[in-house]
């Protein structure tokens, strides 16, 4: 798959396109992702991608004609367009599932108070958030987009069923999970994951996520009895 990354910060990137699943997504060819910097698109001797926003108030806009020809020259048919905003939608797996099948998507990373909203209305597909808080740009919100379709693309993970059964991929946040010692500073792991019987101990994970999920995301338990009815 290819991503191609709209930003006015290209460095930020970097570090994350050669460490861990990223990297070796794209070691192994099955992860593309471009770097485009949208000042490069800027037509004055100064290279502006900022304006005062019309009407007044604080903060500053990125103005339309850099990103339009900055879209326009990493843009195919169809291709879907993703903007992050504290406006969109929250972020979810099943939207990472969905982004991570297909055959190329395009991100564009806006900074200071918002992006030109003719920019938002005529070529963004789907504007997306990773929470309920502010940041300084869309630079982190794309890592984490990029990082988390690139885990499930074939051949990344050593075991795919890895992924498949992380927190939120059925409905529910994970369980808890030990490794060796069996015992450490007094505590052990608990006796059914060292029964070797795979039904009580599915039940007990699937009863433990249960407990997780109930006290820090109860929402999320609302919506998985919901999609089980």
């Amino acid at each position: 798959m290819k991503i191609e990354i709209l930003t006015l910060f290209p460095d930020i990137f970097t570090n994350l396109l050669s460490e861990s699943m990223v990297g070796i997504a794209i070691k192994k060819n099955a992860l593309e992702v471009n770097i485009t910097n949208i000042r490069d698109f800027a037509t004055d001797k100064h290279h502006t991608t900022d304006d005062y926003p019309y009407g007044g108030g604080a903060g500053m806009v990125m103005k339309p004609e850099p990103l339009y020809h900055s879209i326009k020259s990493v843009n195919s048919e169809n291709t879907p367009i993703v903007y992050f905003t504290p406006q969109g939608k929250l972020l979810t797996q099943d939207i990472v599932n969905k982004y991570s099948k297909l055959d190329k998507f395009i991100i564009v990373c806006g900074h200071y108070k918002e992006i030109d909203q003719r920019i938002r209305d005529t070529l963004v597909t789907e504007e997306l958030s990773i929470g309920d808080y502010v940041l300084s740009g869309g630079e982190i919100p794309a890592m984490v987009m990029i990082d988390a379709v690139a885990r499930l693309q074939p051949g990344v993970l050593g075991d795919i069923d890895s992924a498949l059964t992380d927190s939120h991929q059925n409905g529910l946040l994970g369980c808890p999970h030990y490794t060796r010692p069996p015992e450490f500073m007094g505590m052990r792991v608990p006796d059914v994951l060292l029964s070797g019987n795979h039904k009580k101990i599915e039940e007990w994970r699937t009863e433990k996520a249960l407990e997780i999920t109930k006290k820090n995301r109860p929402d999320l338990l609302e919506r998985f009895k919901l999609g089980n009815r």
